[in-house]
């Protein structure tokens, strides 16, 4: 099941529409206040929480960044995959989304068929990160725990987005070698992924940001890439 808050109720409806056309099963919320009520509702009934969430910035009441605060403060919502839409389309807004723990961005307006290839990518990388079964990792003060999806940095507990996540273990599990911005934007986001290499150096930014003095090992190579050293 995907969830899509947005208050426009003709690309609500699309968005909708165009998910179940996909095979994806699919509801739409006006606002927070909706999305709550029936994240609430399925709480109480013992159901699963959705596998995703299509999340506008701009929206009646709470704004999408106090709603994505939200979810990833509480623990039934916290690890499920967000991506955020917005009409403004500035970095500013992006970073922000990315840096509370949003896994992907689209800038309206886009596209159905892109909006469905970032689903996917999302929901693979969550399967996929969800059975992954690798030991213990570490280097350079940070240690992650990949079954439990637990990352500490000089011992204190770290929150990524799961594309930090998974960028994070592929360096770390890779370290000393390169890896160019494209091989990053496939093995993280998937072959099917519409963006930039500009995608990454976000996310790059935010996760040296969050590990702090432990950020210093994730080097930048110029003309290339990146590398954990």
């Amino acid at each position: 099941m995907i969830f899509c808050v947005e208050d426009d109720s003709s690309i609500r409806e699309l968005v909708i529409y165009t998910l179940k056309t996909a095979e994806f099963e699919a509801a739409g919320f006006n606002d927070g206040q909706e999305l709550f009520r029936e994240l609430d509702r399925r709480a109480a009934a013992g159901e699963k929480v959705p596998e995703l969430i299509l999340l506008d910035i701009m929206l009646p009441g709470d704004d999408g960044l106090t709603i994505l605060k939200k979810l990833r403060a509480d623990e039934k919502t916290k690890n499920i995959p967000v991506i955020m839409a917005s009409a403004k389309g500035t970095e500013y807004d992006k970073v922000s989304g990315l840096d509370l723990g949003a896994d992907d961005y689209l800038a309206k307006p886009y596209g159905m068929m892109e909006m469905v290839a970032r689903v996917k990518a999302v929901l693979r990388r969550s399967g996929e990160t969800a059975e992954e079964t690798a030991p213990v990792m570490s280097g350079g003060g940070i240690e992650m725990d990949i079954p439990k999806h637990r990352v500490t940095a000089e011992g204190k507990e770290i929150q990524l987005t799961l594309k930090e996540f998974d960028m994070l273990e592929m360096l770390l599990r890779n370290k000393g070698q390169v890896f160019s911005r494209d091989s990053l934007l496939t093995e993280v986001w998937g072959i099917d992924f519409v963006g930039e290499t500009r995608t990454v150096d976000v996310h790059i930014g935010t996760l040296r940001t969050k590990l702090g003095a432990c950020g210093k090992h994730i080097k930048t190579v110029r003309g290339i890439g990146y590398k954990f050293e």
